[in-house]
């Protein structure tokens, strides 16, 4: 039999005292690492809430506005980064999914630089998007401009004669689903796409004027559908200058006061049944510690199967092919 002294049973009893503590605060600190690991999850692993950063964005492929790139680009807005870095390389997609991409950098715009750099290719609506930037470069010999609008219907009437398949329709008015590629196109039909292109060209034009600052014949110069490469570019104004992310940090720096070192995180559409997962694994394992312890080619690519497959693009396009 062991007898211990008063004195001995003080010492033992703040020794314990002192080890449950630490083992409190230890479980205390991985629970907090599980959460903040669980939210940079949910937030596509971004630092965006806890540190100063630039954001990159980037436009490839075929442009179809799809929701998943809007709420990237609306989380930019909303989040603590100092500017955003819009890195092109698209051919375009459809005018109407153009058009919501350049309104989305608009808004991000008027809360904080933007500035895109147009990497291989940043024609007809990806340029669109490009617009919405404070300050354009592009490669040297990247591809840029295509300004203008195009719809493209493939008709198959001949093919059906010689099939001797005949298509029927009973319309409302004349021009009810025209034209409609399995019939000859009547002349008024394509009259009032005709208009509709031109309506929507008229804009797209007037966008770029009002952008670039450019009028009259300059102005004509560089929207009738062309395509000119980044150092011809800048001297028709359609850029700003010949460069690449680096030079971006480096205006950034110059113009705004925006540190050149400041870390460039990537803003991607999040893989939301990965986040949640991982939200609830990290959670039950904090909280089981606390217990006991995110080209040109390719756009053409997409485009092609768009063409023949069930993914066309509905509406207009504003896309340049070779």
């Amino acid at each position: 039999m062991t007898l211990f002294s008063a004195p001995d049973l003080i010492v033992d009893r703040r020794l314990l005292r002192r080890q449950l503590t630490f083992w409190r605060v230890i479980a205390v600190l991985v629970a907090l690492a599980a959460v903040l690991g669980a939210g940079l999850m949910l937030g596509g692993g971004r630092l965006s809430s806890v540190q100063a950063h630039i954001a990159r964005v980037e436009i490839e492929g075929l442009i179809t506005g799809k929701q998943e790139t809007l709420d990237v680009l609306r989380e930019v807005e909303n989040s603590r980064a100092s500017a955003l870095i819009l890195r092109i390389n698209s051919g375009g997609g459809t005018t109407s999914g153009s058009e919501a991409l350049y309104r989305a950098v608009r808004r991000i715009a008027e809360k904080k630089p933007v500035i895109a750099v147009i990497d291989g290719i940043g024609a007809s609506g990806a340029y669109m998007t490009a617009l919405g930037a404070d300050r354009i470069l592009a490669n040297g010999s990247a591809l840029v401009g295509s300004i203008g609008v195009i719809a493209q219907f493939p008709n198959f009437s001949k093919l059906l004669d010689t099939l001797g398949v005949k298509v029927e329709a009973v319309r409302s008015s004349p021009l009810k689903a025209m034209p409609s590629g399995v019939e000859p196109t009547p002349p008024e039909a394509r009259a009032a796409l005709e208009e509709t292109i031109l309506e929507t060209y008229g804009w797209f034009k007037a966008l770029v004027g009002e952008r670039r600052k450019l009028e009259g014949p300059a102005l004509m110069h560089v929207a009738d559908g062309r395509i000119f490469t980044g150092r011809m570019a800048v001297d028709l104004k359609l850029v700003d200058a010949t460069g690449n992310e680096d030079d971006a940090l480096l205006w950034l720096e110059a113009e705004k006061n925006i540190r050149k070192d400041t870390p460039v995180v990537d803003y991607k559409p999040r893989d939301k049944a990965r986040s949640f997962g991982g939200f609830t694994a990290l959670v039950r394992a904090g909280f089981f510690a606390a217990g006991s312890l995110i080209g040109t080619g390719q756009a053409v690519e997409d485009m092609a199967k768009a063409m023949v497959g069930t993914n066309a693009p509905e509406g207009m396009i504003s896309l340049w092919q070779p």
